[in-house]
């Protein structure tokens, strides 16, 4: 399969029709169409179906976005590398993942720093879960990733930052809850919870309530805390977090109350194993040695 044609995909997905994606390429409809009929006759499956708003995706075409998307960005990154050789250390593109903590301060302040030393340096900021992270650092599409404890990092190449996040409850500012100045397990009877989705962070709450997640009144699940806000803030909610998360300024409506006993835990920053770094990378990731545990 050619870059070319997943590019020509691409257009036609983007643009709606093969006409407009024809202009966009500055080829022809009809040439346009033998290759798109020609890629759909290599796979063995339709790639769009014609509606009166243009062509949609099939199943089997969203399956070659998110992978011909992948494709294209790896082989742009590779191309990218072996062009960066040729100046040297301090020069390309980060691929830098991280999820919502405060640390992420931290990571943008030695940004900041790395990109105004060495200005011939970009980077991409990518936001999302720990396991959204995860997932993108196994296929390359990472260099480095921010990861909130508890995660398992067994498969990589990690440092634990000495910064700490603390956990605990968001509730709204009119919730009873709101007037305590620590959470106890003994709090927990009967609040309707909203939890992250992920084992070790529900394993966390466990063991920190001292009982199982059934005996909890979990009543969902999120993975990024910005859409649960009104949710808290409205209803009779509480969300498990981290203080780092919410500002006081912008999220009036709800007030973050730590635990007690307290639960801290500490970020990561990881990158995979036996991966070539490039000489930027490698540089940037010592950068964080000095703030890592010792």
């Amino acid at each position: 399969m050619e870059l070319r044609l997943l590019e020509y995909f691409l257009a036609i997905e983007s643009a709606g029709s093969i006409s407009a994606a024809a202009q966009r390429l500055h080829i022809t409809q009809p040439k346009l169409s033998r290759q798109l009929k020609g890629l759909e006759d290599e796979l063995g499956a339709p790639l769009f179906t014609r509606t009166s708003h243009g062509l949609t995706p099939t199943q089997a075409g969203l399956y070659l976005k998110t992978r011909a998307q992948e494709i294209l960005t790896l082989t742009a990154q590779t191309e990218q590398t072996f062009v960066n050789q040729h100046n040297e250390l301090f020069s390309g593109n980060i691929n830098i993942g991280a999820v919502e903590a405060d640390s992420s301060h931290a990571l943008a302040e030695e940004l900041v720093k790395f990109t105004q030393e060495y200005p011939a340096v970009t980077f991409d900021l990518f936001t999302g879960t720990s396991d959204d992270l995860f997932d993108r650092l196994d296929k390359g599409l990472l260099d480095v990733a921010l990861l909130l404890e508890p995660v398992n990092t067994d498969k990589y190449d990690h440092l634990t930052l000495a910064h700490t996040e603390r956990w605990g409850l968001v509730v709204s500012v009119d919730a009873p809850l709101a007037k305590k100045p620590v959470i106890e397990p003994v709090d927990l009877a009967g609040i309707p919870l909203i939890i992250s989705g992920r084992a070790d962070v529900q394993q966390l709450l466990s063991q920190w309530a001292h009982a199982e997640l059934t005996r909890l009144n979990v009543v969902g699940h999120f993975n990024l805390i910005f859409n649960v806000l009104p949710l808290i803030e409205y209803g009779n909610l509480a969300a498990l977090t981290i203080e780092g998360v919410i500002d006081s300024g912008t999220n009036a409506g709800v007030r973050f109350i730590p635990f007690s006993p307290r639960v801290q835990t500490h970020t990561v920053l990881a990158w995979r194993k036996h991966r070539l770094q490039t000489p930027a990378t490698t540089a940037f990731i010592k950068r964080f040695n000095r703030l890592a545990l010792k």
